[in-house]
């Protein structure tokens, strides 16, 4: 069984409990790494952890 090593923004939009309007509006500020395949955004995970880690321990 092979790991996904990217989430979507779907995912996004449950882990951060946002909705998808405002995950673009994070995609388009380039607060973390993403990269497009066709027309589907894919998030690294690493990046996104290490970002989302950043924001809880500046809070």
């Amino acid at each position: 069984m092979v790991e996904n090593r990217c989430y979507t923004v779907k995912e996004l939009q449950v882990i951060l409990g946002i909705s998808r309007p405002t995950v673009y509006e994070l995609l388009k500020r380039n607060e973390f790494k993403w990269f497009l395949i066709g027309t589907k955004y894919r998030i690294p995970k690493m990046g996104f952890d290490e970002w989302l880690n950043n924001k809880s321990e500046n809070n």
